[in-house]
């Protein structure tokens, strides 16, 4: 029975991190709160990072046209110039500069962040800040697509994506916010924000394999990380599909409720 409990346990903490890493509302916040319900102790980042690169395979299988399209498009126009793929390679350009702030802050700065603000009572007073920043989008409608994109709006959604370095922001919702208040439109901003996802992801899980494998959290509990594995890669696939539709719709506001209500009742009762 207390087998099959931990399993629940961890069941429920793949479906939080799978639901809450798409959409804007944080996914670590999320864990935390649930840890703090289930008496779970957090012993390092290694679960969050397994979990979390579940997520990453989701995001990759979702969006392997457009990652396919541009890195062949950008290998033409390197190799015959070709002005067709000029947009495609600008593009990944601009991810990798966008990438730069959250891999400077996360390498010298991401335990000491991770480990000072990830009480409840922080995840309370985030999430309304993430509440307040998705308000201000709620309702902007931005004209700039792929190829209008510049070094500016790369270097403003990656500093917004930094700021989610901090346990309750939504990384999702501050990248997703930052380009629109750069003015993306609803689907390059969505995109914008879930490619720049992937060398963060990929990078913190190819850099922390050793700590993970070397977490005695992972060799006691490798059943129920696994079993949460799976249910956040199935949750992350469904939940980034879903709000494709919401943001096609201009439904933020929705998450902007639920943040200040979550947030609310952490500050009370956790």
């Amino acid at each position: 029975m207390t087998a099959l409990w931990t399993w629940f346990k961890y069941l429920v903490l793949g479906l939080v991190q799978g639901i809450t890493e798409p959409i804007p509302i944080s996914s670590s916040g999320h864990l935390i709160i649930f840890r703090e319900l289930f008496g779970i102790e957090a012993r390092g980042l290694s679960f969050e990072i397994f979990v979390n690169f579940a997520s990453l395979l989701a995001v990759l299988l979702i969006y392997r046209k457009d990652i396919y399209r541009l890195m062949v498009n950008s290998f033409r126009f390197l190799t015959t110039r070709e002005e067709a793929g000029k947009s495609d390679f600008q593009f990944i350009v601009y991810l990798i500069i966008a990438t730069i702030p959250v891999g400077v802050i996360g390498v010298f700065f991401g335990d000491v962040i991770g480990e000072a603000l990830s009480s409840t009572k922080t995840v309370g007073v985030t999430l309304l800040i993430t509440a307040v920043a998705i308000w201000i989008i709620r309702n902007k409608r931005g004209q700039k697509h792929d190829g209008a994109l510049t070094t500016k709006d790369a270097v403003i959604v990656g500093l917004a994506q930094a700021v989610a370095v901090t346990p309750g922001i939504s990384r999702s919702g501050a990248s997703i916010v930052g380009a629109m208040l750069v003015g993306m439109n609803q689907e390059t901003a969505l995109r914008f924000a879930f490619l720049l996802y992937i060398p963060v992801s990929l990078g913190t899980g190819v850099l922390e394999i050793p700590v993970i494998l070397q977490d005695p959290g992972f060799r006691e509990l490798m059943t129920p990380y696994i079993i949460a594995f799976i249910a956040s890669f199935i949750a992350t696939y469904f939940a980034l599909k879903w709000l494709m539709n919401i943001m096609e719709k201009g439904n933020l506001k929705y998450f902007s409720y639920y943040c200040v209500i979550v947030g609310i009742l952490v500050l009370l009762f956790l």
